[in-house]
């Protein structure tokens, strides 16, 4: 929808849509209108990939993993900042009151779209006014952009990296407990060690983003992964809370550079007037990797360990990184 009728439009649907469903789950009496506004939540909205293509399209090839470095800060600030105060608004008022600021805040957003965003007129080229296709326009279907050289890679590659950052998750506060088993400051210090590499990994994604632009974004997501699955092995090997902190931190860089970096090269290697289905496609396998992490990750702790997801996880995002060296490339 989005190449056929703009990614303009498709970020104010979501915005727009998002703030009716949301506002709308701040009244409901059980938890089965809870459950079908949710449902209509996740079919509605999706404002960072319509973001992205939107972003994508309008800013100049040689920005555009600044520009998206950019976005993946504002992603990482308003996921760290936004969990805090909703529970301290839902502590003070009640639960029902965050619902109507955030479906507030959701129509904001719409709002400065509508009127601050304006879309190039190229990014719909492939198109008229009415969403029918051009008789001159290349093909944009899904089969035609998963036939684009290296994009099957590119799609491992977020899955990969969404299934790397989720397949911890249940077992992280059990391996600090590990670490430090007379503590009982356990669940501090691992709100502490996420918050930092959420705050790490945001400064990664504008520093790693504007060096793509420059030393070229198959490159940098190379070093990045590489670094990534060194990363998740030296964790594997912590034998104290300290050597966890710091590796952390340089996992929360790497790992918060990957997504500019990813997402650029998308763009560079997918038709332009199908953006919005190749942004589609990799949140889709992102989506998937979010899904099976910790599923995966709790089953290999309970059978195997609790440090093996972490080497494993490394493995394979060094695998990752030696398939986006030879199959991945950077431009048409």
């Amino acid at each position: 929808m989005a190449d056929r009728y703009g990614r303009k439009l498709m970020v104010q649907r979501a915005m727009f849509g998002g703030a009716v469903v949301c506002s709308l789950m701040g009244l409901v009496t059980n938890v089965h209108q809870l459950f079908a506004l949710r449902l209509l939540q996740g079919a509605l909205t999706g404002t960072v990939t319509a973001a992205i293509a939107l972003v994508s399209s309008a800013t100049p090839k040689d920005q555009r993993g600044y520009a998206l470095g950019i976005m993946q800060m504002a992603v990482f600030s308003g996921g760290a900042i936004g969990p805090w105060l909703g529970g301290w608004i839902a502590d003070h008022f009640g639960y029902r009151l965050p619902f109507a600021i955030t479906g507030l805040l959701l129509f904001t957003g719409g709002a400065l779209v509508l009127f601050g965003v304006r879309e190039p007129v190229h990014a719909l080229a492939s198109y008229n006014g009415n969403g029918e296709s051009n008789k001159r326009a290349p093909e944009t279907s899904l089969r035609s952009v998963l036939g684009v050289r290296g994009f099957p890679t590119l799609l491992a590659v977020f899955f990969m990296i969404s299934f790397s950052g989720m397949v911890v998750g249940p077992i992280f506060p059990l391996f600090v407990e590990k670490l430090m088993p007379h503590s009982t400051r356990v669940a501090s210090i691992t709100g502490l060690l996420l918050a930092v590499g959420g705050i790490v990994a945001g400064l990664g994604a504008i520093l790693v983003g504007r060096f793509s632009d420059r030393i070229g974004h198959k490159a940098m997501l190379f070093a990045c992964t590489l670094s990534s699955g060194l990363s998740f092995m030296l964790q594997a090997a912590a034998t104290s809370v300290a050597q966890l902190f710091a590796i952390r931190i340089a996992f929360g860089f790497v790992a918060g550079g990957t997504g500019p970096t990813m997402n650029a090269l998308v763009a560079s290697i997918a038709p332009n007037h199908a953006y919005g289905r190749a942004y589609g496609l990799t949140t889709c396998a992102s989506s998937l990797g979010t899904a099976l992490g910790p599923l995966l990750g709790g089953i290999m702790a309970g059978w195997l360990g609790i440090r093996v997801p972490f080497v494993v996880t490394g493995a394979l995002l060094l695998m990752i990184a030696t398939a986006i060296l030879f199959r991945v490339h950077r431009s048409r």
